[in-house]
């Protein structure tokens, strides 16, 4: 099995990418469209969602409710990803399990697992948030 993604860049550093039946737009400048670091904070952000409520059932903490998570990434001075920082709220309670709960999330995450080491997020987890 593979995942198959159609990226296509008329002129200047914006590109459209064909995935499945839905179309999205990158823009390296981040001025016609997020850009690409942005868009992989969204996308890592975005898998770990799943992975925190499979997590949570698997560990035994219940269902989470509302999941926000806020996405920092800090750059070197090369404007390269230096650092990913999740602050996680989830709506209900999960009390001792959330250290559980993280590092399953992290193990069931395949952008995680994609990651080089130094780039993997630092997560914080703040229950009962709404």
């Amino acid at each position: 099995m593979s995942k198959e993604v159609r990226t296509i860049s008329e002129e200047g550093f914006s590109a459209t990418n064909e995935i499945r039946d839905f179309e999205t737009s990158i823009d390296a400048t981040g001025e016609a469209a997020p850009d690409t670091l942005e868009s992989l904070l969204a996308s890592y952000a975005a898998c770990f969602v799943p992975a925190l409520r499979v997590a949570a059932e698997q560990r035994k903490a219940g269902d989470l409710g509302r999941v926000e998570i806020h996405t920092t990434g800090d750059l070197n001075d090369d404007d390269k990803l230096d650092a990913i920082t999740f602050d996680v709220q989830v709506e209900n309670e999960v009390g001792d399990k959330a250290d559980a709960v993280v590092e399953r999330a992290e193990a069931l995450c395949k952008v995680h697992d994609a990651l080089k080491e130094s780039l993997h997020a630092t997560v914080e987890l703040e229950d009962g948030a709404f």
